[in-house]
């Protein structure tokens, strides 16, 4: 086997079809919305990034926290020999899991976009150069293929971007993780938890403007991709909390009166002043929470990690 393989599973035109299905049905329902991922040009990926170190940012260090006091017990109850890692992106924290599988044989990392795959495996395999990396091009929402490795898999969906699905789109998730399963496989899960609303909030409106200028960049992505005549700076940036539904939702609400035109889909996208559009959903788990909804998809959790604060669990479920 070579030590890198790439297979594209998506249309080279997926990306665009996808935006474009996504922003007329999101703008022209009421309430209007975006789905997240639309945040992810290189812009938006550079922003997210310095979001993560920022102070009131804690998810990303506190998972962090747990992978490295942890990696060992993951690998050890895993046993796996192929890693999966969805929505890998520059698979900079699985390092901690690849250097705690010592009979690891296969690391398939799974994302949208070839050029954050490439460069991860470029970087892996200096590091690592007996790992075998068969990447895939993919989009893990909408049904997933994975190639001939040799099991037990340990499939990683980190970060606590599940907390991004809505709750049928979660359970469909999860079926769908499922059905990649073999018996002795496992899905590594991580969730941000459920805790104080200032905490929440603050996480995802900082003091220094990172979040909220990452917020608006959807407003550049529509803008370049799809020619549309709108500008970030007539609209602000809201984050609340929903205690109902127990997740944050980020928002961008239009200042005035105004029209946005997008030429390119010959849609015009009024919005009153006041009006908010939106654009993230991320949900906070409690244990029993998450063991109710694996078990919906049959699956078992067997271990639960948190890091020292109890912000952010990792937790471990097989195939009941």
């Amino acid at each position: 086997m070579s030590p890198f393989l790439l297979t594209r599973t998506l249309p080279e035109d997926a990306t665009d079809a996808a935006l474009r299905s996504d922003v007329l049905h999101g703008l022209t329902r009421t309430p209007k919305e975006l789905p997240p991922k639309w945040f992810y040009d290189a812009r938006g990926s550079e922003l997210f990034e310095e979001i993560t170190r920022l102070p009131e940012y804690y998810p990303t260090r506190a998972e962090r926290e747990i992978l490295i006091a942890r990696a060992a017990e993951i690998a050890a109850a895993s046993g796996a020999r192929t890693l999966v890692e969805l929505g890998s992106g520059s698979s900079e924290k699985t390092r901690h899991l690849l250097d705690a599988l010592p009979g690891l044989h296969s690391y398939v990392p799974v994302d949208v976009s070839e050029s954050a795959l490439t460069g991860a495996a470029k970087a892996l395999l200096e590091e690592r150069p007996s790992l075998n990396i068969h990447a895939l091009i993919a989009d893990f929402t909408r049904g997933l293929a994975l190639p001939d490795t040799p099991g037990p898999r340990l499939v990683a969906f980190l970060g606590g971007t599940i907390g991004n699905l809505l709750p049928d789109e979660r359970a469909a998730f999860l079926r769908s993780v499922r059905s990649l399963m073999n018996p002795g496989d496992s899905l590594l899960l991580g969730t941000d938890l459920v805790k104080d609303e200032e905490v929440l909030v603050r996480a995802y409106d900082d003091a220094a403007g990172v979040t909220a200028a990452f917020n608006k960049n959807v407003l550049s992505v529509l803008a370049r991709e799809l020619g549309a005549d709108v500008d970030p700076d007539d609209f602000d940036h809201v984050a609340l909390w929903d205690p109902a539904q127990e997740w944050i939702e980020m928002r961008l609400r239009a200042r005035s009166a105004l029209t946005v035109k997008i030429p390119e889909l010959d849609l015009a996208v009024p919005f009153e002043a006041g009006e908010e559009m939106r654009t993230e959903v991320s949900a906070k788990f409690r244990q029993e929470g998450v063991r109710s909804e694996l078990a919906d998809a049959d699956l078992e959790l067997t271990n639960w990690w948190t890091d020292t604060e109890g912000r952010f669990a990792l937790c471990l479920a097989t195939a009941s």
